[in-house]
């Protein structure tokens, strides 16, 4: 897929997520979201806060947190999320077209995160979100090509995972199988979507995540 599309499908799903949050009562902004420690607030004020990321702010935060990206991460989103909420839905409006990310990332990142973090804030607020499949490949790939943050390759080895809705498939082993949503959660660790998965490792991978089946 090329960057031109890339960018077009975060646009269109920046624009869908605001629709949703504009929808959220009072009670469900504050629903702990499936990321630990952040609410459905503090996830979405983090996914638009992409485009407005700069350079020098991003590294003093680092520097703060003594170089622990994943506690600045933590932190960060918590304070992004103390914005008003009627602010954090019109920065969606207004970066949706923005191609701006942080450094050190690249133009797939704010996929990744708009596709995920959407589903870590309409899953446990039971608000259906689908994914588009060929999107979600493309996240995936990212995931399992680098390492870091989500060790997918690590995590995952030993399995075969294959798409049932678009052509994308990466590891070897027993086959694990089923729509790219439910792969693309996985990979990023959440169990969320296990109970969509099958083939022979599917029971293998739920016991890696310590699910039962």
């Amino acid at each position: 897929m090329d960057r031109d599309t890339v960018w077009g499908y975060v646009e269109s799903q920046r624009l869908d997520l605001a629709d949703l949050l504009e929808q959220l009562s009072v009670q469900e902004w504050r629903v702990p979201s499936l990321c630990p420690g952040w609410t459905v607030r503090d996830v979405a004020a983090h996914v638009i806060s992409s485009p407005q990321a700069r350079v020098l702010p991003t590294l003093a935060a680092l520097a703060r947190h003594r170089g622990d990206f994943n506690r600045m991460i933590l932190a960060e989103g918590k304070r992004w999320g103390r914005a008003p909420v009627e602010d954090i839905v019109a920065q969606y409006r207004r970066y949706a077209g923005s191609r701006r990310h942080p450094v050190g990332t690249t133009y797939v990142e704010p996929l990744l995160d708009v596709l995920v973090h959407g589903q870590d804030i309409a899953v446990p607020l039971g608000r259906p979100r689908s994914m588009p499949p060929e999107a979600a490949a493309v996240a995936a790939d990212q995931v399992w090509r680098r390492a870091f943050p989500f060790r997918a390759r690590r995590r995952l080895h030993g399995l075969r995972l294959e798409a049932t809705d678009t052509q994308w498939e990466a590891g070897g082993g027993p086959l694990v199988r089923g729509p790219m949503e439910a792969i693309l959660l996985t990979l990023t660790g959440r169990d969320v979507a296990l109970h969509r998965l099958t083939g022979d490792g599917a029971a293998q991978l739920a016991r890696r995540y310590q699910v039962p089946r």
